[in-house]
C-alpha cells in the first residue's frame, strides 16, 4: 500500500467519523467533512461552540474512520492542530476545493475554525478479498 493509493482512497470519501476525548475522559464521535493532502493530512472545519472543538483544545489526539462501504475502510490515528480562517492558505485551498460551500460558512459570520490532522498510524483494510488485505503504515 502506497501513500498515493491511500490518498486516492481518502479523496474519494468526503466524510469520516472523527473521535475525540472529552475533558472528563469520555469518547465522543462526530461525522465530519474531510479534505486530504498528498501527505495524508486531513483537514476539517468546525464551529468553536462544538464539542469536538472543546475536546481538541484539551487533547489533540484523534481517531478517524474513513470509508465503510464495499468492505474497504481506513482506520487513522493522529494529532489535530487548530488554525484560523486566515492561516495556512494552502490547507484552506485544499479544503475549499473539496467543500466549496465551506466558503459560505467561513464568510457568513459563523465562528468557524479549522483543524489539520497529522497522521501517526493508518490501517487500510479490504474485506472483499479472501484473505482480507490489511496494510499498516506508521509515521
Amino acid at each position: 500500500m502506497t501513500k498515493e493509493t491511500l490518498f486516492d482512497f481518502i479523496k474519494q470519501n468526503k466524510f469520516a467519523v472523527l473521535s475525540t476525548i472529552s475533558k472528563d475522559n469520555q469518547p465522543q464521535s462526530a461525522c465530519v467533512g474531510i479534505a486530504v493532502t498528498p501527505e495524508l493530512r486531513l483537514i476539517f472545519d468546525t464551529r468553536t461552540d462544538s464539542r469536538k472543538y472543546e475536546n481538541l483544545k484539551t487533547s489533540p489526539r484523534v481517531s478517524v474512520v474513513i470509508g465503510w462501504e464495499n468492505g474497504q475502510t481506513i482506520q487513522y490515528e493522529g494529532r489535530a492542530f487548530n488554525f484560523g480562517k486566515h492561516e495556512h492558505p494552502e490547507l484552506l485551498a485544499t479544503y475549499f476545493e473539496t467543500f466549496p460551500d465551506g466558503l459560505d460558512r467561513r464568510d457568513n459570520g459563523n465562528t468557524m475554525t479549522y483543524f489539520v490532522v497529522e497522521p501517526a498510524w493508518i490501517r487500510f483494510s479490504d474485506y472483499r478479498l479472501t484473505p482480507p488485505q490489511i496494510d499498516v503504515l506508521s509515521f
